[in-house]
């Protein structure tokens, strides 16, 4: 039987978290299903564990990199690679519910160019179900191919799709178009979904068939590089999108509002450094400067100590966990007794 699903997973030094996930895909494979790993030189047991998986289903190839190259181009290598007529562009730590690839493989059957799959968010051991869903849809939707209906699809799905696990693409759409000008932005999905209207249409499914482990990711040391920048970034370089869509997503220039600064600041991803390395050398009034180096030297733990309290008034629990994992958050350790 012919390939029509291929997993494309990149991985880098997640030998603790991809033997889950593939269990979780590999639980519920047909026969139209392979699965394409590329490494990007793991310098952990990544490949041993990938290997033992070999060992029990064989439509699993395996691909280490001599050398780091992004995980940008290792997506694309991933995808390159592929014999499916579709690659779901899967995360190295996340999983899939039961009969997640059933639900795919029948909405495929449509010829969608596009079909992005809805998920839960639990903390990074899956313990806590922190959103019961990422996109807030009660029912399927469907995307018509017309220039209007790009425009919904960006702003009803581009903050989701910042998570690449939810992306289900045809192969022949891939490559059909541009990715070098996307290579380094960390969403090169993004720009080969959104840099100009699909040609045909694309769904959305509603129900949540991705676990997301949240505040797991490799990133944390580019944090505020990424949302602050590369994501505005490529979010407002579409040309075919109205300026109204694109801000639904984000604003051109979040590191501009003060109050997006001193949150990044709580987390512990915002200080003196990132101000000097990113923001000084950009055009802005001297008070916006002031202020913006101001926050980046408040006390880390009195920010964090604020931020936490907002998280609990807006029942964010995302935020919560990010600001209960910055290196900033005060932990009150029990004390030992006196007779121990």
């Amino acid at each position: 039987m012919s390939i029509r699903l291929s997993f494309c997973i990149a991985t880098l030094n997640r030998a603790a978290f991809i033997g889950a996930t593939l269990d979780s895909i590999i639980s519920q494979a047909t026969d139209e299903v392979e699965i394409v790993i590329v490494d990007g030189a793991s310098t952990d047991n990544t490949q041993a564990v990938v290997q033992a998986y070999q060992a029990q289903f064989s439509r699993l190839r395996y691909t280490r990199l001599a050398a780091k190259g992004g995980v940008d181009r290792d997506y694309c290598r991933a995808v390159d690679l592929a014999q499916g007529d579709y690659c779901w562009l899967m995360t190295d730590d996340d999983l899939l519910k039961p009969r997640a690839i059933a639900t795919v493989l029948e909405a495929l059957q449509q010829d969608y160019s596009l079909v992005i799959v809805n998920a839960e968010v639990r903390n990074a051991d899956l313990t806590q179900r922190l959103l019961p869903t990422r996109l807030s849809f009660d029912h399927n939707r469907v995307y018509p191919a017309i220039p209007t209906n790009s425009q919904q699809l960006l702003v009803e799905t581009g903050d989701y799709l910042s998570f690449i696990g939810g992306v289900v693409i045809q192969r022949a759409l891939w490559q059909a178009r541009e990715k070098e000008r996307y290579i380094g932005t960390e969403f090169i999905h993004v720009g080969v979904i959104f840099q100009s209207p699909l040609p045909a249409p694309a769904l959305v499914l509603a129900e949540p068939w991705i676990i997301i482990r949240y505040g797991n990711a490799q990133w944390t040391s580019r944090y505020f590089e990424v949302w602050m920048f590369k994501w505005p970034a490529l979010i407002w370089s579409f040309g075919d999108y109205t300026e109204t869509a694109k801000r639904r997503i984000t604003p051109s220039e979040p590191w501009r509002k003060p109050w997006k600064l001193f949150l990044f600041r709580a987390r512990g991803v915002y200080s003196l450094e990132d101000y000097q390395r990113l923001i000084a050398p950009r055009p802005a009034t001297a008070l916006s400067k002031w202020l913006a180096r101001l926050i980046a030297r408040l006390p880390g733990r009195g920010a964090n100590w604020l931020g936490v309290l907002y998280a609990y008034a807006r029942r964010s629990q995302p935020l919560l966990v990010d600001l209960t994992n910055s290196p900033f958050y005060f932990r009150i350790r029990p004390t030992a007794s006196a007779n121990s």
